[in-house]
């Protein structure tokens, strides 16, 4: 029997119960953006004349671009919704997974390891590493992030199927056809610059629906003070602040204490997720030169401080309107903040860019996990392991072809996240598993000369393995206890470095390094051709200078702390 907390009870309520009054008007502002999504993909079909055109936009975009498309490839769906589920479930502790759990890795990707990745010349991160380690190390990854990306993919089209059959009424095949169909058609036509471009064209597009849900929202509460002040009557003060309640041995909603949120979520899962998922480095290593490429990172985390507050004043806001939200005392997941809001709020017209807005999310979020996915599978695994040696035109045939199993395959996953009632507990649980260990391996072959070849492989396996068994053994099975599914994931994260980190030592005392000649490069120390590249002109101005947007994002970030700490 299905209960009010199963995933596909909810989905049967929420086309009852949530579905939005759209009118033409609605239907009209979504048909154009379609209409748009195309004409991109068509325009830029015309500039793909090489497999570096197809996957990586041939290193010819400026920095804005790449910056926005960085910044709208991760503020997918999966994470709009996760986020306002996550602050409806753990209230304004949602803020670390920006200020902390993201501007400083972002600002370590571009300060440190873009010239890494941009000067040794890679299509891909798992290239690095067969650079930096060896062919093991290289398919392991390689195997690894294609998969994660299929399963993030999915999650993506999961919840594409759920909040458009409760809002508009479509059934849940079509509406992951249609976007699959969508998503493919435009990373077919015109690969990665398509995805890029459309990407930014959906970054404003989430921004207009965001906006007015939030402002709605909070004057539907009595404004901020109304919103804290009725958190706090149910849910007590810590509901509405950064730090409390987060000392060692304190209970607090999200279940996690000061140390594993700085440690779990603020350098493992941040820094593994940030600087090795190439969903977002593919988007600066599309850029037009080296200074482009490091200030891609640093321009988004300007956008991504401030978009906390678009997520997560939704979810408080959902709090607090129907206070038993993703209880079994109410229909509605933590996942249904955002469309219970859509339904309340919005006016026709308004509705249309929001349900549009919701779907170039999605559309962006897949398209990046996709294009990513079409990218690592050609160049890193099927030529050079399958069919190697072909003539260029042959890999931008089979990446096309590629794109369409990927999209196909991530249909196949959709459904591995209805187990999940908040969408982001699944995603950092994919991350700790995959992203972790993938960072272990990179940082301390980034910054230990002496970490052999073979290191890199058993590091890479010895991590994921010990975040799985965390997961699913210690922690499903209660042999620990932890009270919630993001403070485990907090652990699994911190489980899997420790663990891959201690393997990869091991393994380096007891197997050969590579020579200083083969490390060129590739170790923090070290310089290649690459990294040696000039600005180009107006690049050495000095509110272009990587230091100072980096510093001034995280000093910015730390600032916004401080109303939330007191």
């Amino acid at each position: 029997m299905r209960t009010p907390t199963d995933p596909a009870y909810t989905a049967v309520q929420l086309a009852a119960e949530l579905r939005l009054p759209t009118n033409w008007l609605d239907y009209t502002i979504l048909g154009i953006y379609f209409v748009v999504v195309l004409g991109i993909g068509f325009a830029a079909r015309r500039s793909v004349k090489t497999s570096l055109d197809f996957f990586l936009s041939g290193r010819s975009l400026p920095a804005w671009i790449t910056g926005l498309a960085f910044v709208s490839a991760n503020l997918a769906a999966t994470e709009i919704l996760g986020m306002a589920a996550n602050s409806a479930q753990y209230g304004a502790y949602t803020v670390h997974w920006y200020w902390i759990g993201a501007i400083p890795a972002m600002v370590f990707l571009g300060l440190v390891m873009m010239p890494f990745y941009y000067g040794s010349k890679v299509r891909s991160v798992p290239e690095f590493l067969l650079l930096r380690f060896d062919r093991g190390a290289h398919l392991l990854s390689s195997a690894l992030f294609a998969f994660a990306a299929i399963l993030i993919s999915g999650v993506n089209l999961y919840a594409l199927a759920i909040v458009v059959e409760a809002l508009l009424g479509w059934p849940q095949w079509v509406a992951i056809v249609v976007a699959g169909a969508f998503v493919l058609a435009y990373i077919t036509l015109g690969g990665l610059s398509s995805a890029i471009y459309n990407e930014v064209l959906q970054f404003f597009v989430i921004l207009a629906a965001l906006i007015p849900l939030s402002v709605l929202g909070l004057k539907k509460v009595g404004g901020w003070d109304g919103l804290t002040d009725s958190l706090t009557q149910a849910h007590g003060d810590d509901f509405v602040t950064a730090w409390g309640g987060t000392g060692i041995g304190s209970d607090n909603p999200l279940g996690a204490n000061w140390l594993t949120i700085v440690l779990g979520l603020g350098f493992v899962l941040s820094f593994g997720y940030w600087t090795t998922n190439f969903a977002e480095v593919q988007r600066a290593l599309s850029a037009k030169n080296l200074s482009a490429a490091q200030r891609t990172p640093l321009i988004a985390a300007f956008p991504k401080i401030f978009i906390v507050f678009l997520v997560m004043i939704p979810g408080l806001v959902a709090a607090v309107l129907v206070p038993k939200i993703g209880t079994s005392d109410s229909d509605l997941q933590y996942n249904d903040a955002i469309p219970y809001l859509m339904q309340e709020l919005l006016p026709n017209g308004v509705l249309g860019i929001a349900v549009t807005g919701l779907l170039a999310a999605f559309m962006a979020g897949m398209a990046a996990n996709v294009s990513s996915f079409n990218t690592v599978f050609t160049t890193d695994i099927w030529a050079k392991y399958v069919v190697r040696g072909r003539e260029d035109a042959y890999y931008v045939r089979f990446g096309r072809l590629i794109t369409a199993i990927g999209v196909a395959a991530s249909v196949g996953t959709a459904f591995l996240a209805s187990s999940f009632s908040n969408i982001m507990s699944y995603l950092q649980t994919l991350f700790s598993f995959f992203n972790v260990p993938m960072f272990v391996v990179f940082i301390v072959g980034m910054f230990w000369k002496r970490a052999s070849k073979k290191s890199g492989f058993w590091g890479l396996l010895a991590g994921t393995t010990a975040a799985m068994v965390n997961y699913f053994v210690l922690y499903k099975q209660d042999i620990i206890g932890i009270p919630t599914d993001q403070g485990a994931n907090f652990v699994s994260a911190i489980a899997g470095f420790v663990a891959g980190a201690v393997v990869m030592v091991a393994v380096s005392l007891f197997t050969a390094p590579k020579t200083a000649e083969e490390l060129q490069g590739l170790v923090y120390g070290t310089v290649s051709p690459g990294m040696a590249e000039p600005p180009a002109a107006g690049d050495d101005a000095w509110y272009r200078r990587p230091a100072l947007l980096g510093w001034s994002a995280i000093i910015l970030a730390a600032l916004c702390y401080i109303p939330f700490s007191f």
